[in-house]
């Protein structure tokens, strides 16, 4: 990336920041404020950037054709569009919070795919504001980071995220996930470390492509939300009896909000496994939670459903889609001796439904955000 910000601007940065995508081994959605259970990956986004003396952000990306360059004092909501709006609108979200941020000079750089349900928006967001934090001596704790990064997801880009993506991105810690309280923003680590139990965990790519912006991922926000008011509580979060559903006239809602409190129950007793060294027990939650998923909250896509139930046929002892749905990745929990069988099976299950291969990516619960020179 020093090469590429040199080319493009024919000076070197001041330095380079990276934050990483995540998986969510269970829980959520974060948006009803309830637990989840993120790692940060290895893979993410890199931002290398350096200070400028006018009003101006430029902005390029080895994996985007054309560059981009904006004026900081006209940024606001939906003012820029695509990839740009979420390094645009972490500058503007550091402004409203009352950061003195100037203009910069960013180039960046990913090995994390786009549109995978692996957060690469939200690390893009955290690479650039621990870029901009530090080129412009901002005090502010990993929290408030992740605060603006949100925003600026949720207000600039128009995306109705949680806080859960953002807080992984900077808080998650190596050979570890993060309990995360989506209430509070409070989070516990809790041990990950499936290679000591003999235990590999695999990301599969289905290939199948989402954008939360599509409507669908806001769609299912607002039948939360919708279930909530029904229920006189102000989230899903709030309910701790079942049978309370039985109140809810729309079956839909009542299935979402079902598969709410299963996921609240489920992201629980998955930490408490976790911390009692058995994450092979993890296996079966997995599984559960993503047939909650496709059945009740109804946000699978026939890719995952087939990459779950061959990696379960072929050995692994869980499964579940991650990410907000609709496309994106898979993560199973196989035996190490049995990974490269279940890696063999889905992809040959993929060949005979005629879709594009998958892709694997490595899953070692990594550190998050950090300045990399």
């Amino acid at each position: 990336m020093r090469t590429g910000f040199a080319a493009a601007y024919g000076r070197e940065p001041e330095g380079a920041w990276f934050a990483p995508g995540r998986v969510n081994l269970m829980g959520g959605p974060d948006y009803t404020e309830g637990f989840v259970l993120p790692f940060a990956l290895g893979a993410g986004v890199t931002a290398a950037a350096a200070r400028r003396s006018d009003r101006r952000l430029a902005l390029v990306s080895r994996q985007q054709r054309e560059p981009v360059l904006l004026d900081l004092d006209t940024l606001q909501p939906g003012s820029v569009r695509g990839w740009a709006a979420y390094p645009a609108g972490v500058a503007w979200a550091l402004r409203q919070a009352g950061g003195q941020v100037g203009g910069a000079d960013l180039a960046i750089d990913a090995d994390l795919p786009a549109g995978a349900g692996l957060s690469s928006s939200a690390a893009l967001e955290c690479a650039t504001a621990l870029a901009l934090a530090e080129l412009y001596h901002l005090p502010l704790a990993r929290s408030e980071l992740a605060a603006s990064a949100r925003r600026a997801e949720h207000e600039f880009a128009g995306v109705p995220c949680g806080i859960m993506d953002q807080i992984a991105a900077l808080q998650s810690r190596a050979g570890q996930a993060l309990l995360l309280d989506c209430r509070s923003g409070t989070g516990t680590p809790v041990p990950l470390d499936p290679a000591a139990a003999g235990l590999e965990l695999l990301i599969i790519d289905t290939r199948a492509r989402r954008a939360l912006a599509d409507g669908r991922y806001a769609e299912r926000r607002r039948a939360c939300e919708q279930a909530a008011r029904a229920l006189g509580v102000r989230t899903l979060r709030d309910v701790h009896d079942a049978t309370a559903l039985e109140s809810l006239t729309d079956p839909s809602l009542r299935q979402i909000s079902a598969h709410v409190l299963g996921e609240h129950r489920r992201v629980l007793n998955a930490a408490g496994l976790l911390r009692h060294g058995d994450p092979q027990a993890l296996g079966a939650l997995l599984t559960e939670s993503h047939r909650s998923l496709r059945d009740r909250f109804q946000v699978s896509w026939p890719q995952a459903d087939q990459a779950v139930a061959a990696a379960l046929q072929a050995g692994a002892v869980g499964a579940r889609m991650t990410g907000g749905g609709f496309g994106g990745c898979v993560v199973a929990l196989a035996p190490a001796e049995r990974a490269t069988h279940v890696r063999a099976a889905v992809t040959d299950r993929f060949a005979r439904h005629h879709w594009p291969a998958p892709g694997y990516l490595a899953a070692v619960p990594s550190a998050g955000g950090h300045r990399l020179r």
